[in-house]
């Protein structure tokens, strides 16, 4: 899974939506840093499009200044920068017409040695369009499309969707991207427990007592406001990102790191989630809107003040109980907590473990607390093993609770490559592993909507909760009424 090792084919890569935030700020990063490492073949042809009208130039002068924004002063001052400027070109072109179709096929087709990639950067209702353009000027043939989420905003959308992009394309051409599988800390789970005899015969409900998903952010909606009261926290966070990190947690061991094996082993998770509906909701889900509050030293508005409205129904926070019903997980909880404008950003699993059920050590000891296993994903990537061990010195044995710990920037002193590097490349080599397939997608959708539904037919707020916090104080109890508490910071 390192794809340093594995060779990459000369590719044309069309991103549809070049001139938007995510191409400014994660796209042409990415690639330019895997063209500073060597990974980008010399051949390989970048292709902008989008509505705006620009010459080649001024889109090179648009991703100059993308990469002076994101990308470290140092890393842009060789000739790389120059080089891989070079590889960019740029044609105008609409999703619901049809000039600039005919070139962009002509440049395309006049590769024809060349892995043809499609990046749709683009809002959702556009996927369908574009790919109906790409069929209709024979772009589709050997082609692969990649599609941002969200993927619809409910099942009968989410089919939709499917359904449209399938018309076109096949489903092995076919890249549902969730950047949260592409962070080294969450291939290394699967690491963790495949490649280790310490964790995978303790990986089951006879040695796990629960298990902590946090997503957390410190920023607000702020620009995306518009976006977001569409969304909320449980289409763009939960239904995607959460559950993929729940299944890689949950899945059984796949026969092979092959897509199909990996996938197929996630899918069974989603289709054992204990159902959510208007008769559990209350007990097993919480749902927050912050207030304004305090945020990185000073004063923030509230979720309605920048959507600019006096009412929203829109939840910024959710907190869940999740389930999954089989023999390996059986009674073991999944909390799974997202937010914006909580008190940090910090995004990471704890798999806690259960109790020692006899303590040898008698009174004066110390409290023996559960071992912790703590995979954090951001911002500082890396892995901690809480241990009970013997506090040095002389007088007795005092027993205190301390992390193995293993930052991934301090192990390896490397520059730890963003999510979109390796997916963008995993593309241009076929490998489906860390994209979720069509299935996965709608069951996830089937978990969710229901949820959505009750929370809509009990037609209560969500709960307020001061920015700056850890989210409502229902998100708190409904962890304490099971006996445990949120861990927050690795601990």
């Amino acid at each position: 899974m390192t794809s340093r090792l594995i060779p990459v084919a000369p590719f044309v890569l069309t991103v549809f939506g070049a001139t938007g935030d995510l191409a400014r700020r994660k796209l042409l990063p990415a690639l330019f840093h895997r063209d500073l490492d060597g990974q980008i073949p010399d051949e390989a042809v970048i292709i902008g499009v989008s509505r705006r009208p620009l010459s080649d130039e001024e889109f090179r002068n648009f991703a100059r200044q993308a990469l002076v924004d994101h990308v470290p002063e140092a890393e842009l001052e060789g000739p790389e920068l120059d080089r891989f400027l070079g590889r960019l070109s740029y044609i105008a072109a609409n999703a619901d017409a049809d000039p600039g179709w005919p070139e962009l096929a002509h440049r395309v087709s006049s590769l024809p040695s060349h892995v043809p990639v499609y990046y749709l950067a683009t809002a959702p209702h556009l996927f369908g369009p574009i790919c109906e353009r790409l069929g209709k000027f024979g772009l589709a043939e050997n082609g692969r499309v990649v599609i941002e989420k969200p993927i619809g905003k409910d099942l009968a959308s989410a089919l939709a969707l499917n359904e449209q992009v399938g018309k076109i394309f096949t489903e092995d051409q076919v890249y549902r991207i969730d950047h949260y599988l592409g962070k080294e800390t969450v291939q290394n789970l699967m690491a963790l427990r495949f490649a280790n005899a310490l964790f995978e015969p303790l990986w089951n409900n006879a040695h796990i007592d629960h298990v902590q998903i946090t997503v957390a952010e410190a920023l607000g909606v702020e620009e995306r406001a518009g976006y977001y009261d569409t969304a909320g926290a449980m289409r763009d966070m939960v239904q995607n990102h959460m559950l993929q990190l729940l299944c890689l947690v949950a899945m059984e061991p796949p026969a092979s790191l092959e897509a199909d094996a990996v996938r197929d082993e996630k899918l069974k998770v989603l289709r054992a989630l204990k159902p959510i509906d208007d008769h559990n909701m209350a007990a097993v889900t919480v749902r927050g809107q912050y207030r304004a509050g305090a945020s990185a030293g000073g004063a923030v508005p509230g979720y309605l003040d920048e959507l600019g409205s006096s009412h929203s129904e829109t939840e910024t926070f959710v907190a869940v109980k999740a389930e999954v019903e089989n023999w390996r997980w059986a009674g073991v909880p999944f909390y799974l907590r997202t937010g914006k404008r909580l008190a940090s950003r910090v995004s990471e699993i704890v798999v806690g473990f259960r109790p020692v059920p006899h303590s040898v050590f008698g009174e004066g000891v110390g409290a023996i607390e559960q071992n912790r296993l703590v995979i954090r994903l951001q911002p500082d990537e890396g892995v901690k093993l809480w241990l009970m061990i013997k506090d040095p010195g002389p007088g007795g044995i005092r027993l205190t609770h301390v992390p193995l710990d293993m930052s991934f920037a301090k192990a390896f002193k490397v520059r730890n490559p963003d999510a979109y590097e390796r997916l963008l490349l995993d593309v241009v080599r076929g490998n489906q592993t860390l994209f979720m397939r069509r299935d996965e997608v709608e069951a996830a959708w089937r978990w969710v909507d229901p949820i959505l539904n009750a929370w809509r037919h009990t037609k209560e707020a969500p709960r307020p909760y001061t920015a700056g916090t850890w989210g409502p104080s229902a998100a708190i109890a409904l962890i304490e009424r099971d006996g445990r508490t949120w861990l927050e910071d690795g601990a």
